[in-house]
C-alpha cells in the first residue's frame, strides 16, 4: 500500500512542478486551473459555484475567492439560471478553453501514455476502478460521466436523464455530472 501511496504522491509532485513551471499558467494557482478544468467537462447540472466546491473538496470561501480571480482574469463568465433566479451558472470563456487547450494534458504525461501502449488503457480502467471504490468507501459524491451513471436512459432515440426526467443532448453524457450514481448501485 506504500508503493502506491508513494506512486500517487510522486506523480502529483510532477504535477505541481509542470504547474508552477509552465509559462502559460504563471498568473494561474493550481486551484484556478483545476477549476477551469472541471468546468470544461461538467454538464449544465453541475456548473454552479456548489459543485465547483464539492468537486474540488475544498471550502466555499476558498473556491469563491477562486471564482472571482478566474472572472476577473476572463477566463469564465457568469449566468443567472433562467428557472431559478437564485443560482449561477459558470461558463467558461474562449480564451479559457484556449488555455486549456494550450496545456492539457500535460505534455510529459501525453508522451507517458504513448510509450505505455495497451498498457495505458488497462491502467486507465484500473485507476477509474480505484476511484469508484473509494468514493464508495468514503462516501464523497461520484461526479461520474453522465453514459455511465443508473439515471442515464434511452427514449425516443436520444438520451434521457431518468433522473431529472428531461432528454439530453448527445454531448452532455460525456460530460461530468454532480448527481451521478454508479450503475452497480442500482441493484
Amino acid at each position: 500500500m506504500t508503493d502506491l501511496f508513494d506512486l500517487f504522491e510522486r506523480l502529483t509532485s510532477l504535477m505541481r512542478i509542470w504547474h508552477r513551471e509552465h509559462p502559460l499558467l504563471a498568473d494561474l494557482q493550481p486551484v484556478q486551473l483545476s477549476a477551469l478544468e472541471y468546468l470544461a467537462r461538467c454538464n449544465h447540472y453541475s456548473d454552479t459555484p456548489l459543485a465547483v466546491t464539492e468537486y474540488l473538496g475544498l471550502t466555499k470561501g476558498t473556491v469563491s475567492q477562486s471564482l472571482k480571480a478566474l472572472e476577473a482574469k476572463g477566463l469564465i463568465e457568469k449566468r443567472q439560471d433562467q428557472q431559478d433566479k437564485r443560482s449561477v451558472h459558470l461558463e467558461l470563456t474562449p480564451a479559457a478553453r484556449e488555455l486549456l487547450a494550450a496545456v492539457t494534458p500535460p505534455g510529459f504525461l501525453a508522451n507517458a501514455v504513448v510509450e505505455m501502449g495497451p498498457d495505458a488503457v488497462e491502467l486507465e480502467r484500473l485507476l477509474a476502478g480505484l476511484l469508484r471504490t473509494v468514493q464508495r468507501q468514503v462516501d464523497v459524491p461520484g461526479f461520474g460521466l453522465c453514459k455511465t451513471c443508473r439515471f442515464h436512459q434511452q427514449r425516443d432515440g436520444g438520451p434521457f436523464c431518468g433522473l431529472t426526467r428531461e432528454p439530453l443532448a448527445r454531448p452532455s453524457i460525456e460530460l461530468i455530472c454532480r448527481e451521478h450514481q454508479p450503475r452497480e448501485e442500482a441493484a
